[in-house]
């Protein structure tokens, strides 16, 4: 019996959301990068998996920061 777990319900896992083709332009602007340049998360990853987000999308996480308060970071899904 498998019992299936949605990982964006545990407390340790930062919102994933995927940005749209016109906000993602828009960040690889504003920091001059090109997508390769962020950090990487497998598109088998669970959350990737569960956001349906494919390789080639980039993907914002926004997660508590007990120094900024709310710390923004994108992440770039790429194929196993």
């Amino acid at each position: 019996m498998s019992v299936e777990f949605d990982a964006r319900q545990h407390v340790l896992v930062p919102k994933h959301e995927i940005l749209s083709k016109e906000k993602a332009r828009e960040v690889l602007e504003r920091y001059k990068i090109s997508p390769h340049q962020l950090p990487f998360i497998m598109s088998s990853d669970p959350v990737v998996k569960a956001i349906d987000a494919k390789p080639g999308d980039i993907l914002q996480v926004s997660r508590n920061s007990p120094t900024a308060g709310r710390a923004i970071v994108y992440k770039y899904v790429i194929e196993e």
